[in-house]
């Protein structure tokens, strides 16, 4: 599908921002709180990511349509201290606020921004989102696929339906977040995955954000009493230096230790074809350097059947394994039924458990 047809499809199924200021009544000119980029858009202009734009002085935002809709396991997300087992229905809509060499969802989070990427969009209303989540049992709803933050006011309305009736509210997001964001989901998302990509800014800046404003989302979010777990991408040459390491790990102990770390390995996509896949050697080595940092809960990501324990859940106080799982799945859960107690020595593991 052609950018310019796809756009005007999406500019028709958009709603009036909740997450906006006026700058300038008169101009018409208007600020997005939607993410860090915090954009100034006048009349006739758009965000940066292309999909929230400024008609008329009035900030329109995607709304009403899916372009990703399926159910995954939660394990998937990933979350692994939310309902181990349970089923999420996952959603995604189009553009993202950054622009990941390596993005595994560029099909979708790329629209608008490459010419090559984009996906015909499905109406759908709030309500018949929660009709399939009932449907398929679904313990869990998230946001995913693309950059769930640009499209909040969407994800909003379908967990505002969610919540009343026990399902779990999700994001899997890669945290570039302003204030004002945290703020609006606070009363309805339950977790929050935050990609942590770098602790390098200049790395950071290649892919379109400034590192602080990450590093201040995992800590608003924390302290807003989501659950939060947090995802690093380990990627040969860029990430993955014995240092870098152990200061992704660091940060996260000094927001809490019970912050769950999945390390995951690289694969070649979008316009990284030529780096090499992430070793499993590498991947172990991140896991060992997150548990030395002093983080209760690592895991080894995407290479399932080959990193041993770190699939697993177990007690940091006495070692007992609680979950065993291969890959997005779960064979074993003795924290069912527990409230989140380790049966052998009576430890509160750290999630949403029932």
């Amino acid at each position: 599908m052609r950018a310019g047809t796809l756009g005007e499809l999406l500019d028709s199924m958009t709603a009036p921002a909740e997450l906006v200021e006026t700058v300038d009544a008169e101009k018409g000119t208007v600020r997005c709180l939607a993410c860090g980029h915090r954009c100034l858009i006048r009349k006739g202009r758009r965000g940066i990511c292309q999909v929230r734009f400024n008609r008329d002085g009035e900030l329109r935002v995607p709304f009403g349509y899916v372009a990703g809709l399926q159910v995954d396991p939660t394990e998937k997300k990933p979350f692994y201290h939310v309902l181990p087992g349970s089923k999420a229905l996952s959603f995604g809509m189009m553009g993202c606020n950054m622009h990941c060499d390596y993005c595994q969802n560029w099909v979708s989070s790329q629209a608008l921004r490459d010419p090559i990427a984009g996906v015909n969009p499905t109406r759908i209303s709030p309500d018949e989102m929660i009709e399939i989540a009932k449907r398929y049992n679904a313990e869990c709803i998230a946001s995913t696929y693309n950059e769930p933050l640009i499209t909040t006011e969407w994800a909003v309305a379908i967990f505002k339906l969610a919540r009343p009736l026990g399902i779990r509210t999700l994001y899997v997001s890669n945290g570039y977040a302003s204030p004002e964001v945290v703020e609006y989901l606070k009363p309805y998302l339950d977790g929050f995955k935050i990609d942590l990509k770098t602790m390098q800014d200049k790395q950071y800046r290649r892919l379109g954000a400034v590192l602080q404003k990450v590093l201040d989302t995992v800590e608003a979010a924390y302290g807003a009493g989501m659950w939060v777990e947090v995802v690093t991408l380990v990627v040969p040459g860029f990430n993955d230096s014995t240092d870098e390491l152990w200061d992704l790990a660091r940060f996260i102990v000094s927001v809490s230790p019970d912050i769950p770390w999945h390390v995951s390995a690289f694969h070649p996509d979008y316009k990284m074809t030529d780096s090499p896949p992430t070793s499993v050697r590498t991947l172990v080595r991140a896991a060992e350097i997150g548990l030395e940092a002093g983080l209760r809960y690592v895991y080894a990501g995407n290479l399932p059947g080959v990193v041993g324990e770190w699939e697993n859940t177990r007690c940091p106080n006495c070692g007992e394994t609680l979950i065993r799982r291969r890959g997005f799945y779960v064979l074993s859960n003795r924290l069912r039924g527990t409230g989140g107690k380790c049966p052998n020595c009576g430890f509160q593991i750290a999630g949403i458990w029932e």
